[in-house]
């Protein structure tokens, strides 16, 4: 039984190197949307190029997650999360250094690959290593210092790239590691899943990501039409099938269909789905709107979208609190149009746009909305199977959460009519703009519909996430081992 306390000097190592592990990666998620109006510019770059500066990094991180945890438990948590964590800054350095985009993006794609081994290893890593008295503490001091990272990086982001240079957004992440790597060698002891046996689910871990990444590859490059996107588009599907033959056919599946037997588990992923492709093409876009029309620095603009993460950080808790009295049914169903609405108000912000009266609003609104939904949809997931399989079900909706982020990432600039120069022009981009927030609001509204008509309140003694403190925003919180009730 692990046994080290919180109040240790060890303990206090064990939660410094997972918070620095863990935020690197929930940074670059955010911060690099920031950058892309620069990146754009001094890497001559098309609207395309900069789609899969993100996505890139999204393709491999959905597609491996949960195979990094499987990876975890086979081999050392401890083991793998700092392979993950090597991995993870020698990629930012070649994304640092990248001369052109093309060398960026498969830098970025790297990154994913890191990203999905130290990801899910933080979180366990507490779980495995602390007592089970401090555990729950830990895991919420873990939450809340991801989450103030999480508040604060836009900000840092937009002072790096507006001062040294958009290259320091990915540099930076070289000297954490050089603290976190030898921390958790010295300091966190290995621990290893019980009973990890059998055969890794690679098939399928690859098949997912190549469905993943050729679907996406049809989306971005579908407005100039032609052979190749066809060919790709066919390809992804058929990628997405042999998934989904192979998971049935596994006798230990990366994702097990069986679990999806769940109504109240399937419901809930179709709520994030449409929740996370609106709030991942939000992101994407606003930082890019406050730059291009609005005439924002990268320093403004990502202050500027600090309202809707502190407010998760400050509420989640008792949003969760609320749920459990009242049910999730409401909760998720209040906070995607809460979301909505907030995505039509940006509709005002356009040239000359006053941030108290037209910014501010629309991101107070949308932050509400996010508050009211996130920590409940985490708790419906869990509650939705079986304790012993709280871990799997959470890894299944954070992939999801994010696979349905960089499709929408994909898709919007080809819905609403955005060309490859279009971030260049600001009276376009701007027109498009309005027509992505509507496909946004409509993607919200049809979660909400979904939310009202099938969820329904767990049975009594559904465990709560340890995860309140939940500051993030393109991913619902990671959970890692059976939740444990949380007292007080």
């Amino acid at each position: 039984m692990p046994d080290v306390r919180l109040a240790s000097p060890q303990g206090k190592w064990i939660l410094l190197t997972t918070v620095l592990g863990s935020s690197m990666a929930m940074l670059d998620s955010t911060v690099v949307n920031v950058a892309l109006p620069r990146i754009g510019r001094d890497l001559d770059a098309s609207l395309s190029a900069l789609q899969w500066t993100v996505n890139a990094y999204m393709v491999t991180l959905a597609g491996l997650i949960l195979l990094g945890g499987a990876l975890g438990d086979r081999f050392g948590r401890r083991k793998v999360f700092v392979v993950g964590v090597v991995w993870f800054a020698a990629a930012s350095l070649l994304c640092g250094i990248a001369p052109n985009a093309g060398v960026l993006i498969a830098s970025r794609a790297l990154q994913g690959v890191g990203g999905a081994l130290l990801t899910p290893g933080s979180l366990a890593l507490i779980q495995a290593s602390f007592h089970p008295d401090d555990r729950g503490r830990a895991v919420g001091l873990w939450s809340g210092f991801g989450g103030i990272g999480a508040a604060v990086g836009p900000f840092v982001g937009g002072w790096l790239v507006d001062g040294p240079g958009w290259r320091w957004v990915f540099l930076l992440n070289v000297p954490v590691a050089l603290v976190c790597v030898p921390v958790a060698l010295r300091h966190v002891p290995e621990s290893g899943g019980e009973g990890a046996r059998g055969r890794f689910d690679v098939l399928g871990a690859v098949l997912g990501a190549v469905a993943l990444a050729l679907l996406t590859y049809a989306l971005i490059e579908a407005g100039g039409g032609g052979l190749t996107v066809a060919v790709t588009a066919v390809g992804g599907v058929a990628a997405a099938v042999g998934f989904v033959v192979v998971e049935r056919r596994r006798a230990e599946p990366m994702m097990p269909p069986d679990i999806f037997s769940s109504r109240q588990f399937t419901a809930v992923n179709l709520v994030t789905l449409c929740v996370y492709a609106a709030l991942g093409g939000f992101f994407f876009l606003a930082a890019l709107q406050l730059q291009v029309v609005v005439g924002y620095s990268a320093l403004g603009a990502g202050t500027a979208l600090l309202p809707t993460t502190v407010l998760m950080l400050l509420l989640s808790a008792r949003s969760g609190e609320l749920a459990d009295r009242i049910g999730p049914r409401v909760p998720l169903t209040v906070g995607p149009l809460l979301c909505a609405a907030g995505m039509l108000l940006m509709l005002r912000v356009g040239p000359g746009a006053s941030y108290p009266a037209d910014v501010l609003p629309a991101l107070v609104v949308l932050g509400l909305g996010m508050v009211t939904l996130v920590a409940p949809l985490t708790a419906t997931v869990l509650g939705s199977v079986d304790v012993a399989r709280a871990g799997l079900a959470s890894g299944i909706n954070n992939a999801a959460a994010r696979a349905a982020g960089l499709v929408a990432v994909a898709a919007l600039p080809l819905l609403a009519g955005m060309g490859e120069e279009a971030y260049r022009e600001p009276a376009a981009f701007d027109a498009a703009f309005g027509r992505a927030m509507g496909w946004c609001a409509g993607a919200l509204v049809v979660g909400a519909a979904i939310a009202a008509a099938t969820v329904r309140r767990p049975p009594p003694g559904c465990k709560r996430p340890e995860c309140l403190r939940h500051g993030g925003v393109t991913a619902p919180p990671l959970e890692g081992e059976p939740v444990r009730k949380r007292l007080g």
